[in-house]
């Protein structure tokens, strides 16, 4: 075979022709705010019990994982009974809980369960980038529904919607990613009792919001339908682990163990994360410093002249620029690193370190001043 045909000569898909790989642009520069890390280290504590996690298991590294990964399920039942109202009637065990790769593998997982050929996924828009290609990938139908102005959820629209297109699946991210707006519960409420079918709420960023506790988790036991996805890379500054979650009814889990791949989930990533939650206390200890960075976006970026969006995540929408991508850029060449994502005209910026979010102020000032 000649080595050097392109990837237009290949047979692929004809859906998959003229696509481009997922992610955001990884540029060697002093700031970076693109994709929304919790940008403090692991203390050496941690580093110390990693380490140490690493040692244990390096002896064993020739058998195969844990495939049921039944320890890190349990602490992280554990973990989430922490986040629920105390006047929630039961808790999370083991058998309500999924571990994978990311929430990517999660969300891969459900859409592999619950869509496929000639059914549909629902969700609204603007949401997160990946929603599509989680639908492309499970040669599912995407269906998308405008938010309102205020880049939230409409109810009336919802609903006629999926009366409407009756879909298998519907996607809700809150906070919603990229605009940082949330859905409140009694809306999430009314979309889980509208439908039969499998209705996903993606909580990546929730433990960034000013009310954490006001979580869809507390909606558990109504809905046998309803499941919560969650991940370790944000708030637990555990990107490099590579760790999602879900919470749901134990048929739905069940329903992810089928179409998983085999030992999805090594035994590095399995102990690492159970160093995590152990630690979760520490890990999280960033998060009311993020809040505030991003609470003081949303008063510094008008103070430069720029809309924003009210956020509650840990990054800010803002805009709105006749030429996104000339700020980019212009930005990039400043040192400091943001997303071009969102609707058009709009700019994302991630919470950083006080020091990051001074040097974005200080080059967006420049980059608007020119």
């Amino acid at each position: 075979m000649n080595p050097y045909v392109s990837l237009a000569d290949l047979p692929l898909r004809p859906e998959l022709k003229g696509t481009q790989p997922y992610g955001a642009p990884q540029i060697d520069v002093p700031v970076r705010l693109n994709t929304n890390e919790n940008p403090y280290p692991p203390s050496e504590a941690v580093i110390t019990d990693l380490q140490k996690a690493f040692a244990q298991i390096a002896a064993d590294i020739n058998r195969y994982p844990d495939r049921e990964a039944i320890e890190l399920r349990t602490a992280l039942a554990d973990y989430l009974n922490q986040q629920l109202p105390s006047t929630s009637p039961s808790g999370l065990i083991a058998e309500n809980t999924w571990a994978a790769n990311g929430s990517n593998e999660v969300m891969t997982h459900l859409c592999q369960a619950f869509a496929g050929p000639d059914r549909k996924v629902l969700t609204f828009t603007p949401t997160y980038s990946m929603y599509p290609e989680y639908v492309r990938n499970t040669h599912s139908s995407y269906v998308r529904v405008a938010r309102g102005a205020d880049y939230r959820i409409d109810l009336k629209s919802a609903l006629t919607a999926i009366a409407e297109h009756d879909p298998h699946v519907v996607l809700i991210a809150t906070p919603n990613n990229p605009t940082g707006t949330t859905t409140d519960l009694d809306t999430i409420r009314a979309i889980a009792a509208a439908t039969d079918k499998i209705v996903v709420i993606d909580e990546a960023y929730q433990e960034f919001s000013r009310h954490p506790e006001l979580t869809a988790l507390s909606l558990l036991p109504e809905f046998a339908n309803l499941v919560v996805v969650r991940t370790m890379s944000k708030a637990f500054a555990f990107a490099g682990g590579r760790v999602g979650y879900l919470a749901a009814n134990p048929a739905i889990v069940d329903a992810c163990r089928i179409v998983r791949l085999p030992y999805h989930l090594s035994t590095q990533t399995q102990r690492f994360a159970m160093v995590g939650l152990a630690h979760a206390g520490e890990m999280l200890s960033n998060v009311a410093k993020l809040r505030a960075v991003r609470d003081d976006m949303l008063t510094r970026l008008p103070q430069l002249g720029v809309e924003v969006i009210d956020s509650d995540a840990n990054f800010c929408l803002f805009g709105r620029f006749d030429d996104r991508h000339d700020v980019w850029e212009q930005l990039v060449q400043n040192g400091v690193l943001v997303r071009e994502t969102g609707p058009d005209g709009w700019l994302r910026v991630s919470a950083g370190t006080p020091a990051e979010c001074e040097a974005f102020f200080s080059a967006l000032a420049r980059v608007l001043g020119r």
